[in-house]
């Protein structure tokens, strides 16, 4: 039988970056939303998730909001808790969403959060809007007016029926 031989070490480039070059991997923005999923992973493990704390922690990042992506996200939890209220609030990636059975369905993506020129209300695709080979699961929003309030209330009856 032959001797395995320990693997070669192979040089890994540095997370800084080399020469003064800007690193070409997560942004500031990216990295603190994944720091934001881990500490809501753990806070979830400590507390056991309940309802009531996932509606907690989603009310206090709408607060920290910019004031017209608040509106907003204001407007859409109450649509979403009128309309689909099996889901559960909670935070992912530091983002106001919805889940169902544990999983993310639909979320609310403020236009601060990732300097965007706009805020983005998306769907996972946990979501059951499949049509076709193709639809969509990102809406851009400046600002909500009633039609927009209207097919986001059919998009989450859709998303969870």
């Amino acid at each position: 039988m032959a001797e395995k031989k320990p693997a070669k070490k192979v040089a890994q480039p540095s997370a800084k970056g080399t020469g003064g070059k800007p690193s070409e991997g997560f942004t500031a923005e990216e990295r603190a939303a994944m720091r934001e999923r881990a500490q809501e992973l753990k806070a979830a493990t400590r507390r056991g998730a309940s309802k009531a704390d996932g509606e907690s922690d989603l009310l206090a990042k709408i607060a920290e909001m910019p004031p017209a992506d608040r509106t907003m996200a204001k407007r859409i939890h109450a649509i979403v808790k009128a309309n689909a209220p099996t889901l559960a609030a909670k935070t992912w990636y530091g983002m106001p969403a919805y889940a169902k059975d544990g999983d993310v369905v639909c979320f609310f993506q403020s236009a601060h959060k990732f300097k965007a020129r706009y805020a983005t209300f998306g769907f996972t695709d946990k979501a059951n809007l499949d049509e076709g080979t193709m639809w969509p699961t990102g809406f851009a929003l400046k600002k909500l007016s009633a039609a927009d309030e209207a097919r986001i209330t059919k998009l989450v009856k859709k998303a969870v029926g």
